[in-house]
Protein backbone atom coordinates (compact mmCIF):
# COMPACT_ATOMS: atom_id res chain seq x y z
CA UNK A 1 0.00 0.00 0.00
CA UNK A 2 2.60 2.50 1.04
CA UNK A 3 4.61 0.99 -1.77
CA UNK A 4 2.37 2.03 -4.37
CA UNK A 5 1.11 5.26 -3.25
CA UNK A 6 5.11 6.36 -2.93
CA UNK A 7 5.35 5.00 -6.79
CA UNK A 8 2.60 7.01 -7.30
CA UNK A 9 4.03 10.26 -6.06
CA UNK A 10 7.51 9.55 -7.94
CA UNK A 11 5.62 8.90 -10.93
CA UNK A 12 3.77 11.64 -11.00
CA UNK A 13 6.69 14.27 -10.18
CA UNK A 14 9.09 12.70 -12.86
CA UNK A 15 6.22 12.94 -15.76
CA UNK A 16 5.16 16.19 -14.36
CA UNK A 17 7.78 18.43 -12.70
CA UNK A 18 6.23 21.19 -11.98
CA UNK A 19 4.13 19.48 -9.99
CA UNK A 20 7.68 19.77 -7.80
CA UNK A 21 9.10 22.80 -8.57
CA UNK A 22 5.66 23.67 -6.34
CA UNK A 23 5.80 21.84 -3.97
CA UNK A 24 9.43 22.39 -2.96
CA UNK A 25 8.23 25.87 -3.43
CA UNK A 26 5.82 26.38 -1.26
CA UNK A 27 7.41 24.35 1.21
CA UNK A 28 10.76 26.77 1.30
CA UNK A 29 7.68 29.63 1.59
CA UNK A 30 6.29 28.34 4.57
CA UNK A 31 9.59 27.57 6.27
CA UNK A 32 10.39 31.05 5.73
CA UNK A 33 12.99 30.77 3.47
CA UNK A 34 12.88 34.53 1.05
CA UNK A 35 11.21 34.32 -2.21
CA UNK A 36 14.82 34.13 -4.34
CA UNK A 37 15.98 31.77 -2.35
CA UNK A 38 12.97 29.44 -2.27
CA UNK A 39 12.91 29.78 -5.97
CA UNK A 40 16.59 28.81 -6.38
CA UNK A 41 16.10 25.54 -4.24
CA UNK A 42 12.97 24.57 -6.32
CA UNK A 43 14.49 24.92 -9.39
CA UNK A 44 17.42 23.10 -7.92
CA UNK A 45 15.63 20.05 -7.11
CA UNK A 46 13.61 20.29 -10.12
CA UNK A 47 16.61 20.27 -12.68
CA UNK A 48 17.38 16.69 -11.18
CA UNK A 49 13.87 15.58 -11.97
CA UNK A 50 13.71 16.88 -15.45
CA UNK A 51 16.77 14.84 -16.33
CA UNK A 52 14.44 12.15 -16.18
CA UNK A 53 11.31 13.89 -17.80
CA UNK A 54 13.18 15.20 -20.85
CA UNK A 55 14.17 12.07 -22.07
CA UNK A 56 10.67 9.93 -20.79
CA UNK A 57 8.72 12.34 -22.76
CA UNK A 58 10.44 12.16 -25.62
CA UNK A 59 10.38 8.34 -25.82
CA UNK A 60 7.05 7.97 -24.94
CA UNK A 61 6.43 10.25 -27.81
CA UNK A 62 8.10 9.29 -30.45
CA UNK A 63 10.18 6.08 -29.43
CA UNK A 64 13.77 7.70 -29.38
CA UNK A 65 16.49 7.44 -26.30
CA UNK A 66 18.18 10.49 -25.81
CA UNK A 67 19.58 9.87 -22.40
CA UNK A 68 23.28 9.66 -23.77
CA UNK A 69 23.00 12.28 -25.84
CA UNK A 70 21.63 14.57 -23.07
CA UNK A 71 24.15 13.69 -20.52
CA UNK A 72 26.99 14.30 -23.75
CA UNK A 73 25.41 18.17 -24.15
CA UNK A 74 25.24 18.76 -20.10
CA UNK A 75 28.93 17.79 -20.05
CA UNK A 76 29.54 19.69 -23.31
CA UNK A 77 27.70 22.94 -21.28
CA UNK A 78 29.94 22.71 -18.28
CA UNK A 79 32.77 22.51 -20.62
CA UNK A 80 31.95 25.56 -22.25
CA UNK A 81 30.92 27.32 -18.44
CA UNK A 82 34.19 26.71 -17.32
CA UNK A 83 35.69 27.91 -20.10
CA UNK A 84 34.46 31.03 -20.40
CA UNK A 85 34.50 31.04 -16.60
CA UNK A 86 38.58 30.78 -16.87
CA UNK A 87 38.93 33.17 -19.48
CA UNK A 88 36.53 36.20 -18.00
CA UNK A 89 37.81 35.55 -13.67
CA UNK A 90 41.27 33.42 -14.44
CA UNK A 91 40.70 31.90 -10.90
CA UNK A 92 37.50 29.57 -11.10
CA UNK A 93 35.31 29.33 -7.86
CA UNK A 94 33.56 26.14 -8.29
CA UNK A 95 30.64 26.29 -6.08
CA UNK A 96 29.08 29.38 -8.19
CA UNK A 97 30.35 27.81 -11.38
CA UNK A 98 28.32 24.25 -10.69
CA UNK A 99 24.95 26.48 -9.78
CA UNK A 100 25.51 28.69 -12.87
CA UNK A 101 25.66 25.51 -14.60
CA UNK A 102 23.00 23.85 -13.05
CA UNK A 103 20.56 26.47 -13.23
CA UNK A 104 21.50 27.32 -17.13
CA UNK A 105 20.45 23.63 -17.25
CA UNK A 106 17.18 23.86 -15.35
CA UNK A 107 16.44 27.02 -17.85
CA UNK A 108 17.29 24.21 -21.06
CA UNK A 109 15.51 21.53 -19.95
CA UNK A 110 12.30 23.36 -18.84
CA UNK A 111 12.06 24.76 -22.24
CA UNK A 112 12.67 21.51 -23.85
CA UNK A 113 10.23 19.76 -21.49
CA UNK A 114 7.58 22.81 -22.06
CA UNK A 115 8.03 22.41 -25.64
CA UNK A 116 8.09 18.35 -25.83
CA UNK A 117 4.73 19.15 -24.29
CA UNK A 118 3.31 21.17 -26.72
CA UNK A 119 4.29 19.22 -29.67
CA UNK A 120 2.85 16.41 -28.16
CA UNK A 121 -0.73 17.71 -27.26
CA UNK A 122 -0.42 19.52 -30.56
CA UNK A 123 0.17 15.88 -32.42
CA UNK A 124 -2.62 14.10 -29.81
CA UNK A 125 -5.03 16.82 -31.60
CA UNK A 126 -3.77 16.08 -34.91
CA UNK A 127 -4.10 12.34 -34.50
CA UNK A 128 -7.73 12.99 -33.44
CA UNK A 129 -8.80 15.11 -36.40
CA UNK A 130 -7.48 12.45 -38.80
CA UNK A 131 -9.46 9.50 -37.03
CA UNK A 132 -12.04 11.71 -36.88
Amino acid sequence: MVKDFLQLIISAIIFCPILLFVIVYIIGRKIKIRGTHAFGVASDATTFCLFFSVPLAIAALWQINIGVLLVIVSIMLAMIFTYVEWRTKKEIEVKPLLKKIWRFQFLLLSMAYIAICLIGIIQSIINYLQVV
